[in-house]
This record gives C-alpha cells, sequence and structure tokens, in this order.
C-alpha cells in the first residue's frame, strides 16, 4: 500500500480476502451483496471511488469496468494507498482494455498454509535456505503424525473452517464445488448454457488425478464415463475457467539444462488451490485416506506443493516440477526471482528406505544438471513426516511439513 496506488488480493471464494482487505481499508463497497453499487457502476462508476483512503472494492469483478475508473483515478490522485481491490474471478480480457501495470499492484492470496494455520513451527525457513543458508540443528520437535495430516487435508486452510470437524468441513467443501458448477463457472462465462454436470465431472476427475501430469484425454475418459467422452477442447475451456475462479492451479515444469540426453518433459501438473477441495472432489474422509495411501501421498504432496507456494510467495519465489524422458522426477522447484532455487521430494512416508530412495533421486537429478550452465541449487530438500529436521551425510537436508515456514 506505500508503493502502489490500488492492491489487487486475487483468490478463491472463502480464503480471506474481504476480512484482509477490511483490515487495511477505511472504507468500502461490497459488490456481491450491495445491488445498488452494482446498478450504480452503470451509470456512475465515479461516485463508489469517493470515500475515505485505502477504499475497498470487495468482489470488484461483478463490474468489471470499473477497473478502467480505478486506473485513472490513481493516475490523477497520485498517492499510493488509494484502492483495495478483492477478486475471486479473472473477468475476460476484453473487460481489462489497460492492464493497470505501475498502478494496480496484483498479490495472490491462498488458504492458509500449515504455518500461518500454527501446525508448522516454521523453524526451517524457505526463504534462508534459497539465501544459501545452512540447516542448523533442530533441539525442537513438532510432531504431526500421518493421522493427523489426513485430517489436516480434509478440513485444509480455509479461515471459517478452522473449529470444524474434519467430517464437517467436508460438507462444506462438497457444497463448495457444486457452486463452483452450478454459479461461478455460469457467471464468468457469460451465460449459463455450460453443462453442470460435466464441470462437476471435471472435478471430480481432476480430484482422482491431483499433483499429476494428467492429459486432456484422460480427464475427458472420465468425464465421459460409460458414454461419449468430451472433446479435448471441452475440457481445456473448463480448466480455463477453473483456473480463473482460482480453483485449480497449475505447477509448470521447470527446464534446466542437462548432461545427458534426456528430454524434459513440459506437461504441467495439476492441483487444487488447496487440497481439501480434492477430497472433497473423491467423496474421502480422513479414515479413507488411511486406507488408501497412494492417494493419501499424491495429497500430501499437493499439501506441501500449497504450503510452499505461500512461503516462497514472500521471496517472488514460484513452485514448478521436473520430470525427464528418463522418468527422473523432482516434485517441487522453488525459484527466486535473481536464479536461486532448491528442489524437493516430498514423501508422506518416513521410513530409512524411503527417505534414502528420495534422497538418492535428487542426488541422481544434481548429477545430471550442466552446472556449467544451471545454476547449482541452493538445496536438496526431502519434505516428509517426522520430529525432526536434519542433515544427511550426503547433504540433502530431511524437513518435516510441520516444520517448514516463509
Amino acid at each position: 500500500m506505500q508503493i502502489a496506488g490500488a492492491v489487487l488480493i486475487e483468490g478463491a471464494r472463502g480464503c480471506g480476502k474481504t476480512e484482509t482487505g477490511r483490515e487495511h481499508s477505511h472504507s468500502e463497497v461490497l459488490f456481491d451483496t450491495d445491488a445498488n453499487a452494482r446498478a450504480l457502476a452503470e451509470v456512475a462508476p465515479q461516485a463508489l471511488l469517493a470515500g475515505a483512503a485505502p477504499r475497498l472494492l470487495d468482489e470488484w469483478q461483478l463490474v468489471p469496468d470499473l477497473w478502467n475508473h480505478v486506473r485513472r483515478e490513481v493516475d490523477e490522485r497520485r498517492q499510493p494507498g488509494q484502492f483495495i481491490l478483492t477478486g475471486s474471478a479473472t473477468p475476460s480480457d476484453e473487460s481489462l482494455r489497460h492492464s493497470g501495470a505501475a498502478r494496480i499492484l496484483r498479490l495472490r492470496m491462498r488458504p492458509l498454509s500449515l504455518w500461518e494455520a500454527g501446525i508448522s513451527s516454521g523453524q526451517v525457513s524457505i526463504g534462508e535456505l534459497l539465501a544459501g543458508e545452512s540447516l542448523a540443528p533442530q533441539a525442537a520437535r513438532n510432531f504431526v503424525s500421518v493421522s493427523d495430516y489426513s485430517s489436516v487435508l480434509a478440513k485444509g486452510g480455509w479461515p471459517n473452517m478452522r473449529s470444524l470437524e474434519p467430517e464437517e468441513a467436508q460438507l462444506l467443501l462438497r457444497s463448495y464445488l457444486d457452486d463452483v458448477a452450478r454459479i461461478d463457472i455460469p457467471r464468468l462465462d457469460g451465460h449459463d448454457r455450460r453443462n453442470v454436470t460435466l464441470v462437476r465431472r471435471t472435478l471430480t476427475s481432476l480430484a482422482r488425478h491431483i499433483a499429476t501430469e494428467a492429459s486432456l484425454r484422460s480427464i475427458a475418459r472420465d468425464v465421459g464415463g460409460s458414454g461419449e467422452p468430451p472433446r479435448a477442447e471441452t475440457i481445456s475451456e473448463y480448466l480455463d475457467l477453473l483456473e480463473r475462479v482460482f480453483v485449480i492451479e497449475q505447477q509448470p515444469s521447470w527446464s534446466p539444462h542437462l548432461r545427458s540426453r534426456a528430454r524434459v518433459r513440459r506437461s504441467a501438473k495439476l492441483h487444487f488451490v488447496d487440497p481439501a477441495l480434492a477430497v472433497a472432489g473423491l467423496g474421502a474422509s480422513p479414515q479413507s485416506l488411511m486406507n488408501d495411501l497412494n492417494t493419501f501421498g499424491l495429497l500430501f504432496e499437493s499439501l506441501a506443493v500449497r504450503d510452499l507456494r505461500v512461503y516462497g510467495q514472500r521471496a517472488g519465489a514460484s513452485v514448478s516440477h521436473y520430470r525427464d524422458s528418463s522418468d527422473l522426477e523432482v516434485d517441487a522447484i522453488i525459484e527466486a526471482p535473481d536464479g536461486r532455487w532448491l528442489a524437493a521430494e516430498v514423501k508422506l512416508g518416513g521410513t530409512e528406505k524411503q527417505l534414502e530412495s528420495a534422497a538418492a533421486s535428487l542426488v541422481r537429478f544434481r548429477e545430471n544438471l550442466d552446472l556449467t550452465r544451471t545454476r547449482p541449487p541452493e538445496a536438496l530438500v526431502v519434505v516428509s513426516v517426522g520430529e525432526y529436521a536434519f542433515t544427511r551425510l550426503d547433504g540433502v537436508l530431511v524437513v518435516p511439513l510441520a516444520m517448514l515456514g516463509p
């Protein structure tokens, strides 16, 4: 707020955008509940901008033409901290005739990480690891059991569900997915012709393929069931709309220079903004996850990716993944804007054999890099369950997810 004329907070419904905006604003307009404000935006939009600054314009995408008026008002006032916009959807490009560059600063908000929810101790800082700092000996313990993680996955990081039991949160999240299909997607698309059933089936298929490089055809086969599958182009449109309402996020592929002839695969992994939505899409429960460790492991990986995105965001870092034609893969590459990066493998199991396999995979990955053309990693990390963070003899760090922080 001290450097930009306006700040746009984007993110899924229910992640805390409005309350955060209210903490930093002196006046507000709530477009989702104020029909008069939406009507006024059509005839006298400038009147909506008059009020004590910073002025909160909540769910601005319901009146997308307001964007240009905010941009112009920021230019005329020539003062930082004038407006806070929040949005749970991205309008079509046609409505944004001007980008807002150098005037409106975009910030992505996600559901609460384990550290923000008070579950992780945050003793191991992603920012410090990216800065090349070594892992200090961890005397404190912060044990979260596998069973605890199953409950965490079912509840997710939604602020208004923190006091609920996992089963209660899942009831709300299944309704959340239904509303996405029935209300959010048709509203964003500008008409109600979207097949609600197909959108809901797409969400279920995405839950089945969480943290994988699922193809459009495989999702289409899921959606079609025993009947004729929809075209891959239709599934692509649905995925685009789901991204625009911040329900799903892609994890792109990372491309380093290699010493070998292996080819880097380019497919992105698919994640929900919070893996609790995937649990809802599957109709799962903490107990059923404990009975299906393969699915549990994929959801745990998605939970780790969610948190790594949040922790890396403070350093401006992005999170991608790596896989090559020899099937050597790394679950998460956290890369800062200046090129510093670290690689992480995520393992639900914390046995010696599982940790050894994950660490060996990371070492092979590092050995396959052409370090004359690709900057060496600041750290190789196995993110797992357990009580302690430590450095192995091969230099690989082992860190419980419940000890990570920004």
